[in-house]
């Protein structure tokens, strides 16, 4: 995962858009040197978050940020449109060649720190199938920093994503940010679908090799990070997280 530093619009923004590029390079560069399958480009430094309708200047920047990425290495390369935004994550990716999008509510609703959000599944798949068909979607089930609807089961909402949401790949998370998924939903949600299984936070050196016996990858960001998610990819832990992960 490469973590854009505030982007344009955002309060946190430094004002240098060209040195945010930089750095999204410098880290794409270093995942690909240690040994990862893959990237994904997300704002998580543009907190607090919009709901599902970033601001233009938004999707503009990660365009840059992520046409920067892919010329830089030979990965495949996603797009996540944070809060969840798949609109946004279909045009920057029908615009870069991106491979695979992430979308965080894709259907059925989450009740989120952004309010209620509700997936648009029948929209999405709409848009990909004119833009971008090839582009996957990565669908998160009972996203973290959100909590599901009452009555609704993780092993419910995994069968909506697989057999009427449209998704390629589901992504089991833990509650927030670097915290551990828990290895029974990942059970649940591998028996519920036929789809690839994903691992989306609190996945490190220690937790890899275990976590990869059940999902079929893994979304690694806060392990590879020494002094903060915005800060630089470390290229020792980054190195450690692969090997790991190849034993």
């Amino acid at each position: 995962m490469i973590h854009l530093e505030p982007l344009p619009g955002a309060p946190g923004f430094g004002g240098d858009m060209n040195a945010i590029v930089v750095a999204a390079v410098r880290d794409a560069t270093t995942l690909a040197d240690a040994g990862f399958d893959g990237l994904m480009v997300e704002n998580f430094g543009d907190a607090p978050f919009f709901a599902e309708d970033v601001p233009k200047t938004t999707v503009a920047a990660m365009a840059s940020a992520v046409g920067a990425v892919i010329s830089a290495t030979t990965l495949p390369t996603g797009v996540n449109v944070l809060r969840n935004d798949a609109a946004a994550a279909l045009a920057i990716a029908a615009a870069t060649g991106a491979g695979f999008i992430r979308v965080n509510v894709l259907s059925g609703t989450m009740f989120t720190d952004q309010g209620p959000i509700v997936g648009r599944a029948a929209a999405i798949g709409r848009m990909r199938a004119a833009l971008c068909p090839d582009v996957a979607i990565l669908a998160d089930v009972f996203v973290k920093h959100a909590t599901p609807p009452a009555g609704l089961t993780l092993e419910a909402a995994a069968k909506d994503l697989s057999a009427r949401g449209g998704a390629d790949a589901i992504v089991v998370s833990g509650p927030g940010t670097g915290s551990p998924a828990d290895p029974e939903d990942l059970e649940v949600v591998r028996a519920a679908s036929a789809l690839p299984v994903f691992v989306g936070s609190g996945v490190d050196e220690d937790t890899v090799g275990a976590l990869l016996t059940t999902a079929d990858g893994a979304i690694v960001g806060t392990a590879v990070k020494s002094g903060g998610v915005t800060t630089p990819v470390d290229a020792e832990r980054a190195a450690a997280v692969v090997a790991a992960a190849r034993a």
